[in-house]
């Protein structure tokens, strides 16, 4: 029997622990949190200090008694969730609840429980852990705690106020709606925005040897380059085309370029979005799979990367040498800094674990990737990378800046020679880079003469700022204090998953729903909605954290003026639930105003008049925000039966969200309705359902078994109603990738068959 018990948050760290821990320690999971605040009401004693009222999760009962089963059996507890505030947290709720349990020789009470944390899951880091056990941080805890409450405070309380005034079902929350109103802002700024005409210059220019380059208007008459209009452009091109041009300056210097420091999360989620379309969430999840540990083949189990919850570039040690080393094995040793190269982090950023690194530098992504799935090996590339680059030389480059004078006006040129790659011999250049890529200029001096080949003029307009994308927004909420790293995932799929937000070409565009909230908040709530209170709010609770402020006081002063507001918005909001919103569209067809309403599908116009008039359309905004009425399409819809009720036709129509349905043409009087079948049986053993096409609230389409939800078999690509012939999966799918195009694939995540497309299988028609 193990006398020492070992509790983490994840099975998966399980396997990995057990690996390289004796028999005399027993090692059980969590699986997250176990306490919480009840679902159904709000929780907190308001009256009495805002106490909580905690409650075991449900559906997490058998969880809890397994682990007061093994608590009984161990003579010492060690807690070992994640190392941050959450994880503390948990530690807390685990220890509470073994304590309340009593034990059938000695109580859990009676026995030591410790906490302890490793940055990283391997043998030297657990068994270091082991030997320096503490106290659990009451102070972490409740920070944690706060939060808690306070995001508990501001949704019950929000919530019931969007309901009635907007629509049931959705929610405010204390840091989402802010990150929101970032959102709505700055569409707002675009549609205000007011496009002014400009004509950039460039010339073709060529001296006595190649090759030719190409230069850049800079300045006319001794200011800044300016060409407003088509008549100032030809005027300009008709004195240059005749103008002499001459080399007036060469500026050349040697130049260092330093290579960034290793990842932290808001960098791990933002570079993984710029360079693998990775989404914040799906980043956080790899990570989590790295940190935890994955199975290699021959390797077994192996935890690869460090703790992905960071906001700290300090890295360990002998983490610094082993990539020094390895550097100079790989590379030599002129790829290696005069000395080690440490980063300073941000002021205000909580250091408590190092930045996020390989576990094991020699394990390099070459070795992984037969074993690692895509996604993971990317990610893992990404991290190894980015962390062995950091400890690389710098690069240097030569450069020249060319000045070329014509009549009154001054050109410019930048040319660059790679001196030394340094770190770039481990990243490359990427895309960004290859685009801003300088010229190859020839041999220049001072008064050399050029000879003008081609004179390009373009007219342009000056952009509106471009929508957040998931990495530009992550850096927002960062620069602005919004959230912590680890919340930054869940505010964005919060904000998706309620339909305030939709992501167009891989950037945010606020939904009018989301717009509505963001308004009505941001005119009742003027503090709640505030970045900068946001702001001082994360930098409070990490005061309750240090000791620097008391968790019942920061709630008190909180509500001390978030309930008055709350009360006059009860009286004060002006609801759009009933009436819709206003937009000073008439209805065609009795003359009365077209309305905003929103439905369980998302947003439409509505007449006022309803239920008299059931006038009803689509609708986008042009870029200025004014409503554009959606034209009914004319396209006839396709028939694919008759309707078994009222014998009209069956036609295939598209839902709100994107999936397609079939319904009878005889609607309203007659109602009939059926999924979309994709002719294959639902592949799960026993079950009589087929696969139907349904959508997401996302709009993203997938195709799932139609005795939902007595079974949640579910495929994201169409199916294909032949076995697997290497592990012999009931069906295959249609998949389409950037690097393959369209094929077909196993859809077992462990099978890596794939085959090219043969046959006309594809869609059916009903």
């Amino acid at each position: 029997m193990a006398k020492n018990l070992i509790i983490v948050e994840s099975p998966a760290k399980v396997r990995t622990i057990r690996k390289f821990l004796g028999k005399d320690y027993a090692v059980e999971a969590s699986v997250g949190h176990v306490r919480d605040l009840p679902s159904k009401d709000l929780g907190v004693d308001e009256a009495n200090d805002f106490a909580p009222k905690y409650q075991v999760i449900p559906g997490k009962q058998k969880v809890v008694s397994k682990l007061r089963e093994a608590a009984d059996k161990a003579e010492r507890i060690y807690l070992a969730p994640d190392p941050d505030r959450e994880g503390e947290a948990i530690a807390w709720h685990v220890a509470e609840i073994l304590r309340e349990a009593g034990g059938k020789k000695k109580t859990a009470a009676e026995k030591t429980i410790s906490r302890i944390q490793f940055n990283e899951i391997t043998a030297k880091a657990v068994r270091e852990a082991l030997s320096h056990p503490r106290e659990l941080d009451v102070r972490l805890f409740e920070s944690q705690q706060a939060r808690r409450i306070l995001d508990r405070l501001v949704g019950y309380k929000l919530s019931p106020l969007l309901w009635k005034k907007v629509k049931r079902g959705i929610s405010a929350g204390r840091v989402q709606s802010v990150a929101l109103r970032l959102i709505v802002d700055r569409e707002r700024e675009r549609q205000a925005f007011v496009p002014v005409e400009y004509w950039p210059f460039k010339a073709e220019l060529a001296a006595d040897e190649p090759p030719a380059f190409t230069v850049d208007l800079w300045k006319v008459g001794g200011k800044p380059a300016q060409i407003g209009s088509a008549e100032e452009a030809e005027a300009l091109a008709g004195r240059i085309e005749s103008a002499e041009f001459t080399v007036a300056e060469v500026t050349e210097k040697e130049r260092k370029r330093e290579p960034a420091p290793p990842f932290i999360t808001s960098t791990l989620q933002q570079e993984a979005n710029r360079r693998l379309g990775y989404s914040a969430k799906k980043t956080m999840g790899a990570a989590q799979k790295l940190y935890e540990g994955v199975e290699l083949g021959d390797l077994g189990i192996v935890a690869l990367i460090t703790y992905m919850r960071t906001d700290s570039v300090r890295i360990a040690d002998e983490a610094r040498e082993a990539a020094r080393a390895h550097i100079a094995a790989t590379l030599g040793e002129e790829y290696l800094p005069a000395k080690p190269r440490a980063f300073k982090t941000k002021a205000g950023a909580q250091d408590a674990h190092e930045a996020i690194r390989p576990v094991d530098v020699t394990i390099t992504p070459e070795r992984l990737k037969a074993v690692l799935p895509a996604d993971l090996f990317k990610l893992y590339r990404l991290i190894w990378q980015r962390f062995v680059a950091s400890q690389t030389a710098p690069a240097r480059f030569w450069d020249t800046q060319v000045t070329i004078a014509a009549e009154d006006t001054l050109w410019k040129v930048k040319g660059e020679r790679l001196l030394f790659p340094g770190f770039l011999k481990i990243l490359g250049r990427d895309e960004d880079d290859a685009a801003d890529l300088p010229e190859s200029l020839p041999k220049l001096t001072k008064g050399t003469a050029l000879k003008l080949q081609k004179l390009l003029k373009e007219q342009k307009f000056t952009q509106p700022p471009p929508r957040f994308t998931e990495a530009s927004l992550v850096k927002e909420l960062e620069d602005k204090g919004i959230g912590r790293p680890s919340t930054y995932a869940a505010i964005i799929s919060t904000l998706l998953d309620r339909d305030y937000v939709r992501l167009e070409e891989k950037r945010f565009a606020p939904s009018e729903l989301g717009s509505t909230v963001s308004d009505m908040l941001a005119a009742h709530f003027a503090t709640l909605m505030d970045v900068g209170f946001t702001a001082r709010m994360e930098e409070q609770l990490d005061e309750v954290a240090e000791g620097k402020e008391d968790w019942v006081r920061l709630l008190k002063s909180f509500t001390g003026d978030f309930y008055p507001t709350l009360d006059k918005a009860q009286s004060e909001m002006a609801g759009v639930k009933g009436s819709g919103k206003e937009t000073g569209i008439v209805c065609e067809l009795c003359g009365k105003e077209m309305v905003i309403r929103f439905g369980k599908k998302g947003e439409f116009l509505g007449c006022s008049g309803y239920p008299e008039c059931r006038n009803v359309k689509e609708f986008t905004r042009d870029a200025s925000g004014a409503i554009v009425v959606s034209a009914r399409s004319e396209e006839t819809p396709r028939v694919v039966g008759t309707c078994p009720e009222c014998g009209k036709d069956l036609v295939v129509k598209t839902s709100r969200t994107g999936s397609r349905f079939i319904a009878c043409t005889g609607y309203p009087a007659c109602t009939h309705s059926r999924p979309f079948s994709t002719g294959v049986k639902c592949p799960r053993e026993g079950c009589p359902g087929e696969l139907v096409e349904k959508s997401s609230r996302r709009g993203k389409v997938f195709y799932s078994c139609d005795q939902y939800p007595r079974c949640d078999y579910a495929l994201w690509d169409w199916p294909i109603a032949q076995p697997c012939p290497e592990c012999g999966s009931p069906v295959l799918v249609r998949k389409t990738t950037k690097a393959r195009g369209e094929h077909i694939a196993c859809p077992n995540p462990k099978c890596r068959f794939t085959a090219d497309i043969e046959t006309d299988e594809g869609p059916a028609e009903a």
